[in-house]
């Protein structure tokens, strides 16, 4: 059994969490340019309201939230509901990233990295799948990280929490794939955003959030699970998963130099 794709976006309704900038940004005003009509949600309103201005009238709807707020989640998809009576595409790129190691580990720090990584794209699927489950139809498309893939210098709390994002779409795969609502689990490889701008050690393959963005839509058209890119480094990355610890944790050492 195949998952569907979305033959085209325009008039499509698509909430995008984590619009203000990076990948979730160039997402956004990609789907205003096909004709999506899209929600826009983060914590920096006056981002969203930049990004709306853009859209054609009736086009966008600005809803900021904190994605740790499940009080602010629910009256935001109450608001795409009575606006357009639902969404017919989740789209969860927002996420939070501090380099972490095991000799500045701060587990408050953790906590919200797990809360926002982790949590945040729960809350939200436990909203929108109800109605998507009714309608046998509905796209969900949560950004992982191909940190979650294994375990990574300076991701001590970052990377469980992308682990446990591929585990969940996984899941929601299996447990949807038969009621006709599609799952994309997306892991990018690096992207310039401001997140990856803290990081202080060379970044193989990194691509632009535009690269991204179009990877991500392109894979939602075809009705992909598994969205990774750049494929150059996310293939090494996954050849990586199938070695031995030994070797594995020699090659990390020896190519990563931090």
């Amino acid at each position: 059994m195949k998952q569907s794709g979305i033959a085209h976006f325009s008039g499509k309704r698509v909430w995008v969490i984590g619009a203000s900038s990076g990948i979730g940004e160039a997402c956004a005003k990609t789907l205003l340019l096909k004709g999506a009509k899209v929600a826009l949600s983060s914590r920096r309103a006056e981002r969203l309201n930049e990004i709306a201005s853009t859209a054609e009238v009736d086009q966008s709807l600005v809803i900021p939230l904190d994605v740790t707020d499940d009080a602010q989640l629910q009256d935001g998809y109450k608001t795409i509901v009575k606006a357009w009576d639902g969404v017919d595409l989740l789209l969860f790129v927002s996420g939070m990233y501090v380099p972490l190691r095991a000799d500045n580990f701060d587990i408050k720090v953790a906590e919200k990295i797990i809360d926002a990584n982790l949590l945040g794209p729960m809350r939200a699927v436990a909203l929108v799948v109800p109605e998507m489950l009714k309608a046998h139809s509905g796209h969900i498309a949560i950004v992982g990280s191909v940190a979650g893939y294994s375990g990574l210098p300076k991701a001590l709390a970052y990377g469980p929490s992308k682990a446990a994002i591929i585990n969940f779409c996984e899941n929601l795969y299996y447990d949807l794939l038969p009621t006709g609502v599609s799952v994309h689990m997306i892991s990018p490889g690096f992207v310039a955003t401001e997140a990856t701008a803290k990081n202080d050690f060379e970044m193989p393959a990194l691509i632009s959030a535009e690269e991204a963005a179009s990877e991500i839509l392109a894979g939602i058209q075809k009705g992909e699970f598994d969205i990774h890119f750049p494929k150059r480094f996310t293939r090494f990355l996954k050849f990586l998963r199938i070695l031995p610890y030994p070797i594995y944790f020699w090659i990390v050492r020896r190519f990563v130099k931090i």
